[in-house]
């Protein structure tokens, strides 16, 4: 039993100055967390509590589905990472650290590498497959921006689980049973989700989703179609454009001084040369450094280029940023706010297309000229692109890929990712076992990851109200939160009575057994703290009876205190 006159617990009644989402703001007032600096978070005990009640039903799913436990280091060294490439794929991201003798070290981001070797060593036939084993481990990146308290932190608990399978069906089979794995887990947490479509990303692979809770503050932003059910990450969107018919006038430079932005054209454009123009049919040019190479992204004029869209959908980069001064001195031909791709080549720069720039559709760009801008500029015979690269923003009304309803985006928190990751790893650190002919195969692996702790903030985003928290029973740090209250000694000896009787049955209880504290701050604090069930002990048990309170709909009912034991037990089962 939590006793609150000696638990290690302190609550705040005004929000941290820094703290802008819900969870954030609650769980440190309510004496779960407490920064220590940015991005990282020291776990008192309602909320080690609340963690490990987390990690509990995650494990009981995972053993559930034969998935086996492994426990890995966080102190990891670098070799491994090298022969995959991502100690420096991951760049500034990876917290780097060398021991007294110069050896380099990372603390772990993600534990691939270390899932493989692991296999290697263990496993050499195709006899020994399929396996899938699993870890809950604490995880270091260095986010640039870490925010929303344990949402977006440098130090987080992770659950990752690996699957190594001889074959391409073998990989479904095993990606399936970790699909069906996480629905339980997340329907038992407690969580609104939605499976969507996503990117692999850095992790590489083939087959990507993400597992979403939604939520306005929510970092991640997703399509849904109404009408088919099609669900994808913004990065992951496919946009269905139809090819022009390139049947149009020859390309005519017009005179359009003082028109640097998309605006100043139009109204240009409308005023002196015919009229009818809409910044849709204006091309933006949008100067980027890919990894200290120049590239151009055409968006159309209307939309906004996302750059964490091209990152996801350009395979292998690891920095993009936009065009600065300096950039531009080294390419003297390009003219500010007159860029056209008419001479993207010449200039030595790879030219890039959202899909909307399709062939054979005609556009309003730069003329490559001060106070110049050019019509009837026809993607593919003006200018040819390199590639297509989903990049500019998605907004609601766009068309489903599937059916072409218009879609509507929701924003969320990320808090599981399954990739059917294929060979990319096994054949980088050669984990192969033989088949039933003697061969040597390359094995094929899945990765599938659930956000530990950032669980614990989704899960408070989503049952919080104006008062405080509102946890699930499964997670609560207890299922019954007894307030004893008055002067009078009856009224703690039957609380603390009661809350015996009740782990006797197996439902764990917090007892605000302090003396000091008014009613009021003791029903704040029990607000707050956000258990399911408020049982009060006071006034009322003189006459016999005592309070019941459900914390998320605020209900209240008097119970008999002779029945109040049952009653209370009828509200969990």
């Amino acid at each position: 039993m939590l006793k609150m006159s000696t638990l290690f617990l302190r609550t705040l009644r005004d929000d941290p100055a820094d703290a802008s989402v819900t969870s954030h703001k609650l769980l440190v007032r309510a004496g779960y967390v407490r920064p220590i600096a940015a991005g990282i978070f020291s776990w008192l005990p309602l909320g080690v509590i609340a963690l490990r009640n987390v990690e509990r039903v995650i494990r009981e799913e995972m053993d559930g589905a034969g998935f086996q436990e492994v426990h890995f280091p966080a102190l990891l060294p670098k070799d491994a990472y090298e022969a995959t490439n991502r100690w420096t794929e991951y760049g500034p991201n990876l917290f780097r650290l060398q021991d007294r003798k110069g050896a380099d070290y990372l603390l772990g981001p993600t534990h691939e590498e270390m899932f493989t070797l692991m296999v290697k060593g263990e496993y050499s036939s195709y006899k020994d497959l399929p396996l899938s084993i699993y870890q809950i481990q604490t995880k270091y990146r260095d986010e640039a921006r870490p925010r929303s308290g344990i949402i977006r932190g440098r130090e987080f608990v992770m659950k990752d689980s690996y699957s190594f399978d001889v074959d391409d069906a073998g990989l479904e089979v095993s990606y399936q049973k970790h699909r069906d794995a996480y629905i339980k887990t997340f329907d038992r947490l407690g969580l609104k989700y939605n499976i969507v479509s996503a990117m692999a990303g850095a992790m590489g692979g083939s087959k990507s989703e993400e597992f979403l809770a939604p939520c306005s503050t929510g970092e991640d932003t997703y399509v849904l179609c109404p009408k088919c059910g099609y669900a994808a990450n913004v990065e992951a969107m496919k946009t269905i454009v139809k090819p022009g018919d390139g049947k149009f006038p020859a390309l005519e430079v017009l005179d359009t001084p003082n028109t640097p932005t998309i605006d100043s054209l139009v109204d240009v454009l409308n005023s002196k040369f015919g009229g009818g123009y809409a910044a849709s049919d204006t091309l933006k040019n949008i100067m980027l450094m890919v990894d200290n190479k120049p590239y151009a992204i055409l968006v159309p004029g209307d939309r906004e280029v996302d750059l964490k869209r091209v990152e996801a959908n350009l395979a292998g980069v690891n920095e993009i940023r936009i065009f600065e001064e300096e950039d531009f001195k080294k390419f003297p031909k390009l003219v500010k706010g007159y860029i056209g791709p008419q001479d993207a080549k010449a200039n030595g720069i790879t030219l890039l297309a959202d899909p909307r720039v399709a062939p054979g559709t005609a556009w309003v760009t730069g003329a490559n000229k001060k106070d110049c801008h050019a019509r009837n500029v026809v993607a593919g015979r003006d200018f040819e692109v390199e590639g297509y690269v989903e990049a500019a923003e998605v907004r609601a009304g766009d068309s489903c890929p599937e059916c072409g309803t218009d879609v509507v985006i929701d924003r969320a928190i990320e808090i599981g990712h399954i990739f059917q990751l294929g060979r990319k790893y096994a054949q980088a650190l050669n984990l192969t076992v033989l088949d039933q002919n003697g061969k040597s195969q390359v094995v094929t692996m899945g990765s599938y990851g659930i956000g530990v702790s950032r669980a614990v903030a989704a899960i408070a985003e989503q049952t919080a109200d104006e008062i405080g928290l509102c946890w699930p029973a499964e997670i609560a740090p207890a299922m019954v939160h007894i307030v004893a209250t008055g002067k009078e000694d009856a009224p703690f000896a039957k609380a603390e009575e009661l809350g015996r009787e009740l782990e006797a049955r197996g439902i764990t209880v917090m007892l605000d057994d302090r003396r000091d504290p008014s009613a009021g701050v003791k029903f704040k604090d029990a607000e707050l703290i956000g258990n399911p069930i408020i049982v009060i002990v006071g006034k009322g048990l003189a006459e016999g009876k005592i309070e019941i309170r459900i914390r998320a709909t605020g209900e209240k009912c008097e119970a008999a205190v002779t029945e109040a034991l049952d009653e209370i037990t009828k509200l969990f089962s």
